[in-house]
């Protein structure tokens, strides 16, 4: 059995296609096609069930899948791990962040370390809270940012840099436009943009509500934070966001206004896996971080 099998074999089992897939590695149908055969006859199994020219993995077949694919990234890591001990200031960083984080945060602490370690590369990734948990754990990222910062995760280990406190937006033309900060309560009948249910910020926004002893009315719903801030700006309802999601804000079109009560903050940091050991230039990129943010602290 090789690893260039292997790596077919996901390719195919994904797209359930093999031209689609010969396509993408750069290879010759035929030879895609006789490397799965030569991986079935030596497994004494079929991986794939044959319909026309599609295809799709047979039930040992999903199982197969899984346990490749986790090798595969075993093996990918341990490469890279050897690579970057030959040198460690050449290796690439897969780094995962939200939305809320991606304005000011991100390209500020990218900034500061390339100036420091420039041959290091990154490969960046935004998603969602649950999205960049999982994708730690299962090596998809190496480190990811997030807030707040979980810490009842088994496999991940969470850093907190900073608390930040939430913001209401409203529209320029709004009634509270003009004020410096009020209670939440003030907000029980106005008409929210929100992201989505199963979002974090959604659940942020709906626990501080809850708080201040009201539901917030979601009247309309976005999966992108400029997306939220033009409906605000549009007139078409508030919303409340962290202050790291103010950095680009045009005080022509909205307000951000403080909360006096309740308190409504959320941790900030980065997660890493508990189980496996950061490779050379990850472990730079983490350490860095956390001394770039306590020397913040010190000031």
């Amino acid at each position: 059995m090789e690893l260039r099998q292997l790596r077919y074999f996901v390719e195919v089992a994904e797209r359930e296609h093999v031209s689609a897939a010969a396509a993408e590695l750069h290879v010759a149908q035929s030879a895609l096609s006789r490397q799965i055969a030569n991986l079935e006859a030596e497994l004494g199994v079929d991986l794939f069930e044959r319909e026309g020219r599609n295809i799709r993995l047979t039930q040992i077949g999903k199982i197969f899948l899984t346990h490749t694919k986790t090798a595969l990234k075993a093996i990918d890591y341990a490469t890279k791990q050897v690579e970057e001990y030959i040198d460690p200031e050449r290796g690439s960083i897969k780094i995962g962040f939200p939305t809320s984080l991606a304005g000011n945060l991100l390209p500020t602490v990218v900034s500061e370390f390339k100036k420091l370690y420039p041959k290091i590369g990154f490969q960046l990734r935004q998603g969602s809270y649950n999205f960049l948990i999982e994708a730690v754990d299962n090596r998809e990222l190496d480190i990811a940012f997030l807030g707040p910062v979980p810490q009842d995760q088994p496999n991940i280990i969470g850093h907190v840099l900073f608390k930040e406190k939430f913001y209401v937006l409203v529209p320029s033309t709004h009634r509270l436009a003009n004020k410096q900060a009020i209670d939440l309560i003030e907000l029980k009948d106005e008409p929210f943009v929100l992201f989505p249910e199963g979002y974090i910020l959604h659940k942020l926004v709906f626990d501080g509500c809850s708080q201040a002893g009201f539901t917030p009315n979601a009247t309309s719903e976005g999966e992108d934070l400029d997306a939220i801030k033009g409906l605000v700006a549009a007139g078409i309802g508030i919303t409340m966001l962290p202050e790291s999601a103010f950095s680009d804000l045009q005080p022509l079109y909205s307000s951000k206004i403080a909360i006096k009560n309740p308190i409504i903050d959320r941790t900030v940091g980065v997660i890493i896996p508990r189980n496996r050991k950061l490779a050379p230039s990850e472990q730079v990129f983490y350490d860095f971080i956390i001394d770039l943010f306590q020397k913040r602290q010190n000031k």
